[in-house]
């Protein structure tokens, strides 16, 4: 497989992989571009690898990790939802985006990767590099707080109207 190709084949599901971690699509494209460098860099172990594109999402996994740790990413970034041509679920959609937002990063990735991507437990604690027992833990903890955000914006929905 020519880089090319992968790079073709693997960018749009990273880039949407992306905005779930980062909920903005300007970020999610320079995360996704970032992780083409890096793979176009370490090409021969990309290509190399078992699953190719499992190893991209690795490598913009840690792209946005890393982003995440440095002082210049505190800064608010307000995204704009693309257009849906589901309307009826429009507004879950940019309800649940809201709510993963609100979850620090690392446990926004364990959510992602464990329940969007559908990733095991041990797929997610070795892409991370965590334990799988905090994987789990966190994966629990970030579904609570996930529905009590998602509760609280239903109750505030509800509350407007008479």
């Amino acid at each position: 497989m020519e880089f090319v190709d992968y790079a073709t084949a693997v960018a749009p599901r990273l880039r949407g992989f992306a905005y779930l971690l980062c909920h903005d699509w300007h970020f999610a494209q320079d995360l996704t571009q970032t992780t083409l460098a890096k793979s176009y860099v370490s090409w021969p172990r990309v290509r190399a690898a078992e699953d190719p594109a499992a190893y991209g999402r690795h490598i913009l996994l840690r792209v946005f990790l890393d982003h995440r740790r440095r002082r210049s990413s505190s800064e608010l970034l307000i995204a704009e939802m693309p257009q849906s041509g589901r309307e009826e679920q429009h507004d879950l959609r940019i309800t649940l985006f809201d709510a993963l937002s609100r979850l620090p990063p690392r446990d926004r990735a364990i959510v992602v990767l464990r329940y969007w991507e559908d990733h095991s437990v041990n797929t997610t604690a070795e892409m991370l590099n965590l334990p799988v027992a905090t994987v789990k833990k966190q994966a629990v903890r970030s579904l609570v707080k996930l529905r009590g955000l998602l509760q609280d914006e239903r109750v505030g929905l509800f509350a407007g109207q008479g």
